[in-house]
């Protein structure tokens, strides 16, 4: 591989893992989920996880893990065991940081409360729920197994079983639905204080059974009505708005989202999890991903990455910007030359092309978006592609 950039140091590091099982696939899902079918191989998952885990080791370069997150499909479907198992493992190779934050993935359908007490006891300290409405009639349109009062159990095993840091998923802009639907669920969410709420509108992907079969969503003045009304009723309730479609309590932001959108360093292990690499020695910078299909993952004459791709240096503002401009509060100045080791000067004519159309600001030496920067995100993104 040749050398890309000037780089000199590294940024923290975080993990994904994923687990890529799920009781039944959601039509708006177009992740890398699969649906059960018998007992799931958790053992030889773990042992292929550590493995895949094993080929990164290029990857750490004396770095402590700052972070864990376990996304799926369903990952609250592998036992407390696996995850001990998993975590053991894991730290053979690598030091976790004694602030690591250890998310896992689960959906309302899945609680068990001696389960989830055993997930608290492996060191996961941080669950996010997918909750998507508290409404029966909106979650049997979204193809979800649980129900709204169920949802609400759920979190309170959630905080039963010891968990302080939970967040919660929760999906506006649902077929049929209204101003007042939408914020029902926000305010049912708000009362049961969550940490963090993840508050994002369904968009429908392609390769969904929602795009060959489209429902019937809310019209464009109503979307906006209740993106409006909700971010309203968020701040009131004490809730920050720090990313997109991100909330939290004061301080209580998702460190390991906070790190992607800092472009800080990833190791993906799992069924088509990606990865994002800076390699010191080489000088580059590199995305990889692993094969999809579970079958494939778990058979041991098939190598685990799929593909990967060098980052040359034309790509790196846009890399670097399509993350940094997802957050509210911004981005240090410096990390643009320390994480992608590309001077901040030879981006300073689109910085101040951006500054005169009003899409992003320089504010005690961050570089964010403005409110029409962050409305018109792919404008200001245009400019540095």
């Amino acid at each position: 591989m040749l050398a890309v950039t000037n780089l000199l140091t590294l940024p923290p590091l975080s993990l994904y893992v994923h687990v890529p099982w799920c009781i039944q696939k959601c039509p708006y899902c177009d992740f890398n989920s699969h649906t059960a079918k018998g007992e799931l191989p958790e053992r030889d998952y773990v042992n292929a996880l550590l493995q895949d885990f094993e080929t990164s080791l290029n990857a750490i370069q004396g770095r402590t893990l700052h972070s864990i997150f376990i996304g799926g499909g369903t990952p609250s479907l592998l036992s407390p065991s696996a995850y001990e198992r998993l975590f053991s493992g894991l730290r053979q190779h690598i030091d976790f940081s004694d602030e690591i934050e250890i998310t896992l993935e689960a959906n309302p359908g899945t609680f068990e409360q001696d389960k989830f007490t055993g997930f608290r006891q492996t060191g996961i300290n941080r669950l996010s729920i997918g909750i998507q409405s508290f409404q029966d009639d909106k979650l049997k349109k979204l193809g979800r197994i649980h129900h709204g009062e169920e949802a609400q159990r759920a979190v309170g095993m959630a905080f039963a079983a010891g968990f302080t840091n939970i967040n919660l998923d929760l999906m506006h802009g649902l077929p049929n639905q209204s101003q007042d639907d939408a914020l029902f669920d926000l305010k049912t969410a708000l009362a049961l204080k969550p940490t963090h709420l993840s508050w994002y509108q369904l968009t429908i992907e392609p390769n969904t059974v929602f795009y060959s079969k489209p429902p019937a969503l809310p019209e464009d003045d109503t979307l906006w009505d209740i993106q409006e009304a909700g971010q309203a009723l968020l701040a009131e309730s004490g809730y920050q708005q720090y990313e997109i479609s991100a909330y939290s309590q004061p301080g209580r932001q998702s460190r390991h989202n906070l790190n992607y959108w800092q472009f800080g360093d990833y190791i993906g292990i799992g069924a088509g999890a990606h990865g994002k690499l800076t390699l010191l020695e080489e000088g580059v910078i590199l995305r990889n991903w692993k094969t999809r299909l579970p079958a494939d993952y778990l058979n041991p004459a098939k190598p685990f990455e799929a593909g990967n791709r060098v980052l040359i240096k034309e790509d790196l503002p846009l890399e670097f910007m399509m993350n940094a401009l997802r957050l509210h509060h911004g981005v240090d100045i410096d990390y643009f030359g320390s994480r992608t080791g590309i001077p901040y000067h030879e981006i300073s004519e689109p910085i101040e092309h951006a500054i005169e159309l009003g899409l992003i600001t320089i504010k005690n030496k961050k570089i964010l978006p403005t409110d029409k920067g962050s409305l018109f995100l792919n404008d200001a993104l245009a400019l540095f592609g």
